[in-house]
């Protein structure tokens, strides 16, 4: 669960900085949402949550 927030704030920052920068309009940013609340209901959501995690697993195994 903490994961997914940081994913989401980190896609929040990113957007809003694109915003503000101008290299994105609204519009790409409303599209982007859209395709991630259909992906969310759809079978892929599990699949994407899984790779999310491992990949996150991955990250946190690396030691520096």
């Amino acid at each position: 669960m903490a994961i997914s927030i940081s994913v989401v704030l980190l896609l929040v920052v990113l957007t809003v900085i694109f915003l503000r920068s101008g290299k994105l309009k609204i519009s790409h940013a409303l599209v982007c949402a859209l395709l991630g609340f259909y992906l969310a209901s759809s079978s892929l959501a599990g699949d994407i949550h899984h790779g999310l995690a491992g990949a996150a697993d991955v990250v946190s195994s690396v030691r520096p």
